[in-house]
């Protein structure tokens, strides 16, 4: 018998798989998000490592992002006190213009890829070294509307 005859008989081809791991105009806490931004895009794709019991500051985006946690539990907290925790192998769609923070509680590091749809010259998140001037009730902050808005451009 030919042997690559035999080969395709011990390894059958192998089909190409497809799962939809998410699809919604809503972020993790239910609000719908904010229209795309007018303008040229800039797709920008970050892989994230959160050693366990680490903590990331508290942030908001001011784009909307997106992204898959491949190791690893994240808690992300929002600046009222909402909880989400995210799972190995889990979708995720951040909170766009909403105060929040990640944080790793289990044992080993989080790997999370980020995938955020941006514009030249405005952050992907904002830091917010200190909550205490922020009502605990926060609701949101405005995301951009135009990129002309310059307070959010990176100095």
């Amino acid at each position: 018998m030919d042997s690559r005859l035999a080969d395709q008989e011990d390894n059958p081809v192998q089909q190409v798989q497809s799962t939809e791991l998410i699809r919604t105009s809503q972020s993790w806490d239910g609000v719908e998000l904010p229209d795309y931004l007018q303008g040229r895009p800039e797709m920008v794709a970050i892989k994230y490592e959160i050693p366990a019991g680490q903590k990331l500051g508290w942030h908001h985006h001011p784009v909307m992002n997106h992204g898959i946690l491949v190791q690893g539990e994240l808690t992300i907290i929002s600046a009222d006190g909402k909880e989400k925790v995210v799972h190995e192998g889990e979708a995720v769609v951040e909170m766009v213009g909403t105060i929040h923070h990640g944080e790793n509680r289990g044992t080993k590091p989080v790997i999370l890829y980020m995938f955020y749809l941006s514009q030249k010259g405005i952050p992907l998140s904002v830091p917010h070294d200190d909550l205490s001037d922020v009502a605990p009730s926060i609701i949101g902050v405005e995301p951009p509307k135009e990129t002309t808005d310059k307070s959010l451009i990176n100095k």
